[in-house]
């Protein structure tokens, strides 16, 4: 149990470490740089928890209200990556307004804070085992990325800021009466008062839970969590807090905010699904918002002017196209766990291009954005190279996840929703690659000022787009077994086909 306490315990070292260097009176730059420290000491804490957990299905610590296991850790993984990426970005990034005076250092400490206070909260959302902790944990990172969008200050942050607030608190209500379903559910079955919301103890006796009341429960969570997820219909804050918060804050929610609001939901699906006479209604439910979010992409991506406004409808589009998956179930959540990771590497290059050549051509207008290639070479062609991998275009690992949801479709005979997949795929596909191709191979504007390279903005494209080709190429085992892991989880069976070559090795 010590042990087990003391790996939980080392994931929130890092950050609180970040949080405290926020307090010492240190240079904008120096701030920037303590925060990009922090998560990249708390990568290679994941890694080192991830290589000493061993074959431990679960760890647990605080009388198991904090544990991790595959479905954790792998997002916490993804959360710091992450993080880290975003936090080395954003030392370049705020560099020219720290130059003007701009960024001081008193709003570099009050950025870093939000920022680390947002780091740990993600943490502890992945960490819990209490699926009150959760709710909580949640609602706090609605109040402190709040802020993180208002840091510019303008006018259109602050109305992006209250929308944001006001639509994610209502859906937060939504989930927190989710919560109080569960735990009528769990008293109702006489789990006993210390267990009623663990969610350990309700996913090895959900057959116990009565399943109206579970149903009643997924349904709450479902428009709650799916809010903060940016799910269609709940999605219209997220394309105004997109396009409105600095981009290193935009690449955090789009690559990582998402996905854990999502796996609030993978918690409540086996419950759902392990209950009493509901077995694949909760599916069926993720299946409509899915396919409704593929849609409403489809809809408004053609006409998108601003460019982070783009991304932010691409980011309804992936959101439910892992809905999907999860909803098929089986592969199709092999499949939505993978394309969790490949939205996530090719979702944080796409903000870090788009924030790069906002910067360099002072608007994010994509009328006047044009010859983007020729203008900054590197922010150019990582912008044109992150949407060819977010349409899915070979042989860039989006293509390998929904190669894999398509396949799970035809398995389970999903045939109508396959249909809905496709068109409202190919309209994306057609409209974004315009885009792509009229702001990176357009006329390049003459009175865009040189770019300002460095070794860390050729770092983070490389390890972006290398990771988007390597996984599409080759998976290594021990990503494959972690993705098995956990979608075994979500599904409550093993799901995990063999290794048999090809391109899984």
């Amino acid at each position: 149990m010590m042990h087990g306490e003391i790996l939980i315990f080392s994931l929130f070292a890092p950050v609180l470490a970040g949080l405290a260097a926020c307090c010492l009176p240190l240079s904008s730059r120096a701030a920037l740089r303590a925060s990009a420290a922090a998560a990249g000491l708390e990568c290679a804490v994941v890694a080192a928890v991830f290589v000493l957990k061993g074959h431990a299905s679960r760890i647990f610590a605080c009388a198991n209200n904090l544990f991790i296991d595959s479905l954790s850790l792998y997002h916490i993984g993804l959360v710091s990556l992450v993080f880290f990426m975003s936090a080395v970005y954003s030392v370049g990034y705020f560099s020219d307004d720290i130059d003007r005076g701009a960024f001081g250092p008193r709003r570099a400490r009050r950025y870093t804070l939000l920022w680390n206070s947002f780091f740990t909260i993600l943490i502890a959302v992945l960490c819990s085992n209490n699926m009150g902790i959760l709710w909580i944990c949640l609602e706090a990172t609605t109040l402190v990325s709040a802020l993180l969008i208002l840091s510019d200050g303008r006018p259109a942050s602050i109305e992006a800021m209250w929308k944001y607030l006001l639509l994610c608190s209502v859906g937060i209500a939504f989930a927190f009466v989710g919560t109080l379903l569960l735990s009528v559910a769990a008293r109702a079955a006489s789990f006993p008062p210390g267990e009623s919301l663990l969610w350990t103890s309700l996913a090895d006796r959900a057959g116990l839970l009565d399943g109206r009341i579970m149903c009643a429960a997924f349904v709450f969570a479902l428009v709650g969590f799916g809010t903060k997820a940016g799910l269609a219909p709940m999605h219209s804050w997220l394309p105004d807090a997109h396009s409105q918060a600095p981009t290193p804050v935009s690449a955090v929610f789009s690559g990582v905010m998402l996905n854990c609001a999502l796996y609030c939901i993978m918690r409540y699906l086996p419950l759902c699904e392990s209950a009493m006479g509901w077995r694949l209604r909760a599916h069926a439910m993720l299946v409509l918002l899915g396919l409704l979010s593929i849609i409403v992409a489809a809809i408004f991506i053609p006409s998108q002017k601003n460019i982070k406004r783009l991304l932010a409808y691409h980011s309804v589009e992936h959101m439910g196209i892992i809905a999907l998956g999860l909803g098929i179930g089986g592969l199709g959540t092999l499949a939505a766990l993978y394309h969790t990771f490949n939205h996530t590497m090719s979702k944080t290059l796409a903000f870090f291009s788009a924030g790069r050549l906002g910067r360099q051509y002072k608007t994010y207008d994509m009328t006047r954005i044009t010859g983007a290639i020729a203008s900054n070479s590197l922010w150019g062609t990582a912008f044109f190279v992150s949407i060819l991998a977010l349409i899915g275009v070979a042989p860039f690992s989006v293509f390998m996840s929904e190669f894999m949801l398509v396949k799970a479709s035809l398995d389970a005979g999903k045939f109508v929703a396959l249909a809905v997949f496709f068109f409202g795929s190919i309209v994306v596909f057609v409209s974004a690659l315009r885009h792509a191709i009229d702001v990176s191979m357009g006329t390049k504007c003459p009175d865009v000022p040189p770019p300002r390279r460095s070794l860390p903005d050729v770092a983070l494209v490389a390890v972006c787009v290398g990771a988007l080709i390597l996984f599409g190429l080759f998976m290594p085992r021990w990503f494959y077994a972690l993705l098995g892991d956990a979608s075994s989880i979500v599904e409550g069976a093993r799901i995990l086909p063999p290794l048999s070559g090809g391109l899984f090795r």
